[in-house]
């Protein structure tokens, strides 16, 4: 018998479909959207440089803040008088006439007993502490603060300059540079002329000033700011009628005696 052979079986439908995909395999990417077309008459922009891989996208940097506007106060005595502008001509006693601006002169005793505080205390201050004396005037500050104002309006009017060069001019005028002291020689007290410091000098000038002020505004029908006006502008032109410039002149007379 010749052998038959084996016939062949149609596949299953099974068999036909392609194999499954693998189970961590991604599906494709979709295609990237083409980009609209820039609008005619504007320039295309540069292309995006590209990074190193693993660094991050750079920000972008913010716009620095304008700086804001500072303000500066200038500082003027009593909001009107500029002490900048103040020139001090005798060598010795500039070092020792403060002309720091200040609107207000008033420090609270911030370099009382101090050395040589007072040298750091503003000129104007120091003439107010000055006038604070007797009943009327013993204590109250702001009282003395208005009297000098009102003087130095006063001596803006009449010289037609700044009130606080006139009054470092009078201190200058009045300040004296002789003076006597008192040697004992064998048992005997002999006046001898020295010299005054600078600092001294204007201590006496401002203590003479403040003394002449208050004496002539005693029982006087003239208001005290009149006359320390007066004494301002009398001892800034030498004149024997204040009370410094005599207080200076008889003090000299007495020291050139004692030579």
């Amino acid at each position: 018998m010749i052998p038959m052979e084996d016939e062949k079986t149609p596949p299953t439908p099974d068999e036909t479909r392609p194999p499954p995909p693998p189970p961590h395999s991604l599906p494709p990417p979709p295609p990237p959207a083409e980009a609209p077309p820039p609008p005619e008459g504007s320039e295309p922009a540069p292309p995006a440089e590209p990074g190193e891989p693993g660094e991050p996208a750079a920000k972008v940097k913010k716009e620095p803040k304008k700086p804001k506007k500072k303000y500066v106060y200038e500082l003027k005595l009593f909001e009107k008088y500029d002490l900048g502008e103040v020139v001090v001509h005798d060598p010795g006693l500039a070092r020792y006439i403060n002309l720091t601006p200040i609107v207000i002169p008033h420090t609270g005793g911030r370099y009382a007993n101090k050395p040589f505080g007072k040298a750091k205390s503003n000129i104007v201050e120091r003439l107010i502490n000055g006038l604070m004396r007797g009943e009327d005037f013993t204590g109250k500050k702001s009282k003395a603060i208005r009297v000098v104002r009102e003087a130095f309006g006063l001596i803006e009017q009449r010289a037609k300059q700044n009130p606080v060069q006139v009054f470092v001019t009078a201190l200058e005028k009045s300040a004296p540079r002789e003076e006597i002291t008192r040697l004992r020689f064998g048992g005997i007290s002999v006046p001898r002329a020295v010299d005054v410091s600078p600092s001294r000098r204007l201590d006496m000038a401002l203590r003479n000033m403040c003394i002449g002020v208050v004496a002539a505004s005693f029982k006087s029908p003239k208001p005290i700011q009149e006359c320390l006006a007066d004494e301002i502008l009398k001892a800034s032109r030498g004149e024997m009628e204040s009370a410094a410039i005599t207080k200076k002149e008889e003090l000299e007379r007495i020291a050139m005696s004692a030579r």
